[in-house]
Order: C-alpha cells, then structure tokens, then sequence
C-alpha cells in the first residue's frame, strides 16, 4: 500500500486549489460575458405610453408634437387634397387632420392611430370610450367641441367664443352655473333637430316621403344610427380607396334627407351607394344607369324617384359619362340634386339661435347665400347625425352645400309622393316661384312648395335624344 508523505499531499493540495481558481475565474468570465438583456423602448412602446399617460390627444396634439415623441417618420404624405397628413413608422401609421385655431392659424392635428393595424386609444376616435379632458382655458380655445370633456372648466365669460362652436351629444359641459347665460347645449341639440319652416307640420299631414325611393351616392356610411335605422334598403360600396378616413359625410347627408327627427322626408327609404370619394365620375355614372334599370323593373311605389349627390360632378373636367347619364335619369323622371348651379344656384342659411326655426325670418345668411340666389336653404344651428357613434348628434354651427342638397332632395321626394307625375323640371321651377321673399333673399316655403306640387298637371315627359 502506497502512502502519502507531507510533501505529497501539500503538492495535491496546491494543485487542487488551483483548478478551483481557474474553475471559479472560467465561470466569473462566463457570466461576465453574457450579453446584456435590457433594450431600448421601441418608438411603438413609446407611443403606447404617451397615449395612455394623455400625451398624445385627440385633436390636441400636433404634428410637431408628435414627432417629439416618436423621431422623424420613415414617410410622410397628404390625401384628400392636403386636407388630410399621415406619417408612418415601421409599425406605427398617424392620421392628421388640418383643423383651424381661433386665431385662424392652420395647422393638422392628430386624429387616427394605429400600430399593427390596431386603433389606439387616444379619445374621441373609439366612439366615447375615453374623451380629452381639457384641464384649461387655452386648451379649450384650441380643440374642436365635439367628444370633450370640459366639466372641469369655468365657461361663463366664453359666450362669444361658443357662439361659434360645434359640438356633439358627447361633449361633456360643466352645470349651467359654469355656462354663459342663455347657453343651455342639451335644449340646443333637441330643438336643432327641427327642419324647420313648417315641415314637420306637413309630416303631421302624412307628407313624409312614404313609397318614394332617394339614392344618395356619397361617402362610406355609419349603417345603423339610430336616426336613419331602417331607412337604408340597399348599401354599397364602389371603388373606395384603402385608407379611407372615418365616414364623416354620409351620416349627416342621409339624416338630413330621411332621419326620424332631423329629417326631410322620414319615411323615405334609401338606395345608398358609398362612391364619393373616387374623382372617377364615371362610377357615379354607373350608379345612376343602376337606378335606371332598378326602376324599369320595380313596381311604381318602390322606385328611386330622387338622386342626392353632396358635390358638384357637372363641373368637374372628367364628367362626360356623368352628364349622359344624368341626362337620362331627368328623361325617366328622376330628378339629381348635387351642389352645382347648373341644378339650382341656391345658397345656405343659418337659424338664429333661440328664434322660431319655421319663421323664414329668423334665419340670417351664412356664407355662400342672400338676395343674389335663387334660394336659399336652411343649413346651420342645426342638429344633425354624425358618424362618432351609433346614437351620438352634432350641433352644426355652419351646415355647407353638402348639407342643402339632401334638404332639396327630401322636398323632392315630399313632391313625389303628393304628385307622382310631376317632372323633375317642375319641381325645380316650384321651389324657386314658391320662394319666401324675404330681407336676406328668397326662403324655401315647404307648405307652399307643396300646395303648387299638388296643383300641378303632369307635364310631358322629354323624349331621350
């Protein structure tokens, strides 16, 4: 049996130590060396946490703004004729809409954000699901009204400033208390839903539109808002574009025309085609030639005896195939009302707040209007239907064109259901001769439009060339 000596095991013992020290050094290096797990944020985590901590707000936060946040984009381009800007990230698309200040100053504010595809909230844009809380004065004086909370603001010396003002049935106001004297935005938003100038009286005489049929060719559609729910009989959409913004136009369009409360003609139903936001005037031209042949082959209660367009195609460069059909509805006894003069040179009014809405004088001119047209339609300090929720109404300050046209559009149909052999061209001629003459120009007059509709004899119908 071998035996260890002292010198021996001192020797076993030096080297056992020393393949501990390299052991232990190997692993310190090891460990030492693994690479670092902690990252940067990405420019996406970045913009979830200014949106969830208010930083990025809806209609609040400018395009510089924004940049501050996320850096410069990868892209940046304008649509809708620069109206609106989108800047893009690798996974991050910003929609701004170009918005006026109370000083006048344009500048684009945000409006849509999406990272992969997914909305983000940043309030108003999920429909109510989180307002901006404007905290001050100087804020409020910047943001539209609509979809805001301002209960935490003192507005009684803000009278002149709100005179002016849209706003939604989301808005959020502080008690009347808080509010300028006279300033009450729930009676404003009930009263606005009135017509107007004696219509809902013709409505209680069963001249409401009923078994006549308007097509309204404008942009996408909010379908189901509780003001024009059931009226929509048919929807489509032709040769829309991919990012196509909200469908701001077509609720307040087809409220005007047929809603159960702001509308013309309420028991009207609709064709709706979404091909608006195309300028290829030949896809109008389709939907027209659609409506033709509709007609040639539905009984006589069912047929569309009205076109509404919110624009003004006859003008515009590439309109042949346009004019050749609307040509052809007025032969067949469709009538198409757009915002063109070659339909009807007719300008807008806006109802004195707090006044009568059915006297013709308590309306005063609002922009385009006065003497110098051939009428002139109430379309301002109106309440109207909008495409911010399923039940939600704008207060419209300052209604355009686009909001005129389906007015005329229902009286057309008012007229149809009186008179079914009236022509287009009769109809025309009645709104103009039956006119309000008033101080600021001459008023539409429902009642009186109505009365020589029914007294009318039926014209000949113009052949087709």
């Amino acid at each position: 049996m071998r035996t260890l000596d002292a010198g021996n095991l001192i020797q076993r013992s030096y080297y056992l130590a020393l393949i501990l020290l390299i052991t232990f050094g190997l692993f310190t290096i090891s460990v030492c060396a693994e690479p670092d797990t902690t990252t940067e944020p990405s420019t996406a985590d970045i913009i979830r946490s200014a949106a969830a901590d208010g930083r990025l707000a809806y209609k609040l936060t400018t395009t510089d703004q924004f940049k501050a946040i996320a850096g410069q984009p990868t892209k940046e381009w304008t649509e809708e004729d620069g109206e609106i800007l989108w800047m893009e990230y690798a996974s991050i698309r910003a929609g701004f809409l170009g918005e006026s200040d109370r000083d006048k100053d344009t500048s684009f504010k945000l409006r849509w954000l999406l990272i992969k595809g997914k909305k983000v909230d940043i309030g108003g844009i999920l429909q109510g699901e989180r307002q901006v809380i404007v905290k001050n004065i100087q804020d409020f004086r910047k943001i539209e009204l609509r979809n805001v909370d301002l209960r935490n603001l003192n507005l009684t010396s803000e009278g002149d400033y709100l005179k002016d003002q849209e706003f939604d049935s989301l808005t959020k106001w502080p008690g009347l208390e808080k509010l300028p004297a006279g300033f009450d935005p729930k009676k404003l938003l009930e009263e606005g839903k009135n017509p107007g100038l004696g219509i809902r009286k013709l409505h209680e005489q069963g001249i409401d539109g009923r078994g006549i049929g308007i097509a309204i060719l404008d942009q996408k559609l909010l379908q189901n808002h509780v003001e024009y729910a059931g009226r929509i009989v048919r929807y489509e959409e032709r040769n829309l574009p991919y990012n196509q913004p909200l469908p701001m136009h077509g609720p307040p369009i087809v409220s005007i025309a047929v809603g159960k409360n702001c509308g013309v003609a309420p028991k009207a139903f609709v064709f709706y085609y979404a091909a608006m936001t195309t300028l290829e005037h030949k896809v109008q031209a389709d939907c027209i030639n659609e409506i033709i042949k509709y007609n040639e082959t539905n009984p006589e209660t069912g047929r569309i005896r009205v076109i509404s367009i919110s624009a003004s195609p006859e003008e515009a460069s590439d309109n042949h195939a346009f004019l050749k059909a609307r040509k052809k509805a007025l032969d067949t006894g469709i009538i198409v009302v757009t915002c063109s003069s070659v339909f009807l040179d007719y300008g807008r009014l806006n109802l004195i707040e707090g006044r009568d809405p059915d006297k013709p004088e308590n309306y005063r001119v609002s922009g385009y209007g006065g003497p110098g047209c051939k009428l002139n339609i109430p379309t301002g300090n109106k309440t109207i239907a909008t495409h911010q929720g399923t039940n939600v109404y704008k207060y419209e300050r300052d209604g355009g064109h686009s909001w005129a046209a389906p007015y005329i559009a229902g009286l057309a149909a008012l007229a149809f259901q009186v008179n079914p052999d009236v022509q287009p061209e009769t109809i025309v001629e009645q709104l103009v001769k039956t006119a309000t003459h008033t101080r600021i120009g001459p008023v539409v007059n429902p009642s009186g439009f109505i009365e020589a509709i029914k007294n009318t004899c039926k014209a000949p119908a113009i052949k087709s060339e």
